[in-house]
């Protein structure tokens, strides 16, 4: 097959679990013989890739500012399929999120498709997050109906987002969860030389710095517990399109020696950090299918994560689980977790393989 990719931002990047997941199936396309195109948001100082992983690289373009790169990158690419399609030379159309659907209404439809399929993931209801203002929140929203209506099939990540798709349109999707890579472990050696860690001294938060991802709640619950332990909290994770709440978290741990903020991190490093942490805490309030915690959960850590099902759906029983938002009962349940001397690491539960992942997907596509 002939099968586009759309949607994410750029191809190689661990910027978001999108970037992660277009990667992850489009080389093992790639692999079995299918034809993958990527197309890429233009960016500057960023390296221009032709091909990647037996993928075709093309980039799109776009004006690299939060208000409007989304919008005009969605635009753009949405005229290179439509040419595309009217060629005959596309059979899947994948689009990654609700937002870039704003403009399938531009496709072909019916015979003009030339058997051309659409076919949507959405990743989360992103007009919830809170790093998009109110207009682009309805932009998102809009995206999403365009979705409902113009998408051949759509895949959603957990069984929660099926349930509103069901109760709000009346549609059927495709419950296909993310996949996760097996794990690499590392002893500590450049988080030791960078940060002073060793294995098991400290609790990891590894995620987007933005705020849907609860960062604050245990922030607050920390300042209850640190003179309680002699672990330190690290905060892994970059800023995407939310330099402004980044820079208010960077500035607020700035000065309390028992958090390390360590920015954007990954190969061995990243390796690093998951494979020696003693505990992992995810305390979202909005989550698609969080790939970090699926990571971590790989790496046998023990997690500590808010009550949402995104999360709940897919935790092992070594888990700690706290009610969304409740700062008190995150408090409570992190207090447990220092004092309970976990044996993080032995229980490796990887249930979300990248390969049956591909394999239902293209099922989904020659449906």
């Amino acid at each position: 097959m002939n099968i586009v990719m759309v949607g994410h931002k750029y191809v190689p990047s661990r910027d978001g679990g999108i970037e992660i997941v277009v990667e992850e199936l489009s080389s093992r396309f790639a692999n079995l013989g299918h034809q993958v195109t990527i197309l890429n948001r233009k960016r500057k100082g960023y390296k221009k890739f032709e091909e990647y992983k037996g993928c075709k690289i093309k980039e799109i373009f776009t004006i690299n500012k939060k208000s409007l790169d989304a919008i005009i990158y969605s635009f753009f690419a949405t005229l290179k399929i439509r040419k595309l399609i009217k060629k005959g030379k596309i059979d899947i159309v994948h689009y990654h999120a609700e937002g870039p659907c704003v403009f399938l209404n531009l496709l072909p439809k019916g015979k003009k498709r030339k058997g051309t399929k659409i076919v949507v993931t959405i990743h989360g209801l992103d007009w919830q997050r809170g790093k998009w203002n109110g207009f682009a929140s309805r932009i998102i929203k809009v995206g999403e109906k365009k979705a409902v209506k113009y998408a051949n099939e759509i895949i959603v990540l957990s069984q929660n987002n099926q349930q509103y798709f069901k109760q709000k349109y009346g549609r059927e999707t495709n419950f296909i969860p993310n996949g996760v890579s097996e794990a690499k472990f590392h002893e500590p050696e450049i988080i030791k030389e960078k940060y002073g860690l060793i294995k098991n001294d400290y609790v990891l938060f590894l995620a987007r710095i933005v705020p849907e991802k609860g960062l604050e709640y245990l922030l607050k619950a920390w300042e209850f517990v640190k003179n309680s332990t002699d672990k330190k909290l690290v905060i892994a994770g970059g800023d995407s399109n939310s330099k402004k709440y980044y820079e208010s978290i960077k500035n607020r741990v700035e000065k309390d020696p028992s958090i390390i903020m360590t920015g954007f991190v990954s190969g061995q490093e990243l390796q690093e950090l998951y494979s020696n942490a003693y505990l992992y805490v995810l305390p979202s309030d909005i989550e698609g299918m969080p790939m970090s915690l699926l990571e971590a959960l790989s790496y046998g850590n023990i997690c500590l994560v808010s009550n949402i099902l995104e999360n709940t759906e897919i935790i092992n029983d070594d888990c700690f689980v706290f009610n969304k938002s409740d700062v008190e009962d995150l408090e409570k349940q992190l207090k447990k977790a220092l004092l309970s001397n976990l044996q993080s690491h032995k229980n490796i539960y990887q249930t979300y393989n990248w390969n049956d992942i591909v394999e239902r997907t293209l099922e989904l596509y020659k449906k």
